[in-house]
């Protein structure tokens, strides 16, 4: 089975009407693995696959519109009925499962243990799903933040995750057949930590990859205007995220 990989959500900061934030789902190899869990993506999840069937959950970093729906996932699989027939792995930076037990006014995480099993990224982190690989790289962000190369059969996704600009997304999309990559700022404020990218970060970010596809566009930029500024760096293809979008490489 070749890598495909549905859009589920693209906003940032937050969600809009008929668009939830960053999401995706990832299937190649035998594997479903949902990629970050904005806010209103677990409900676009399920337009495609049945929450139970996944493989794996891997999130980026623990801001919300990334991690959101995590929430909700754990409502549908602990008191909604749609209970898996295993734990999920949940790869995500090492303080999820206590923000999530937290929020719910519980003092431990063992109640999550039996739909969620969290395993703690870190740079350099693979695991291996069937025939669908996984590797993390620790990215620039103002939280611990990863970004991702999924590895089927010969075929290759990068994604950004949420990154300023740094040598780790060089190296994640290199050889990539698709990078999916952020470009959630207009431009960098003198002085300030830089901690997404403006298309043009994205597009030379991309160089190496055969086809970029960006997403997680910010208010101040609309999605063609990031389009058309990342492309004059890139110089490849280069296409929006659009929610509901599917691509098979």
């Amino acid at each position: 089975m070749p890598l495909s990989l549905t859009v589920l959500g693209t906003a940032s900061p937050h969600p809009g009407p008929d668009r939830p934030c960053s999401g995706y789902l990832l299937r190649g190899g035998g594997a479903e693995v949902w990629v970050d869990a904005g806010t209103g993506t677990f409900a676009e999840l399920q337009r495609h696959t049945d929450p139970r069937r996944l493989t794996a959950i891997w999130i980026s970093h623990l801001h919300a519109d990334h991690s959101a729906d995590l929430l909700a996932a754990v409502y549908a699989f602990a008191y909604g009925g749609l209970t898996p027939p295993a734990p999920i792995p949940v790869y995500a930076p090492a303080d999820c499962a206590r923000r999530l037990a937290g929020f719910l006014g519980r003092p431990d995480v063992r109640f999550l243990s039996g739909v969620l099993d969290f395993r703690p990224l870190y740079d350099g982190h693979a695991v291996q799903h069937w025939n669908l690989r996984l590797t993390s790289r620790a990215v620039a962000h103002d939280t611990e933040a990863y970004g991702l190369r999924a590895e089927c059969q010969g075929s290759v996704l990068a994604y950004s995750g949420d990154s300023g600009p740094c040598d780790a997304l060089t190296e994640l999309a290199a050889g990539a057949d698709l990078f999916l990559c952020e470009a959630d700022i207009d431009a960098h404020r003198e002085g300030e930590q830089r901690v997404h990218l403006t298309p043009e970060d994205a597009g030379a970010c991309a160089k190496g990859a055969r086809e970029l596809l960006v997403t997680h566009v910010g208010p101040t930029l609309s999605r063609e205007e990031a389009v058309s500024r990342a492309a004059l760096v890139f110089a490849g293809r280069t296409t929006a995220a659009r929610e509901g979008d599917t691509r098979t490489f």
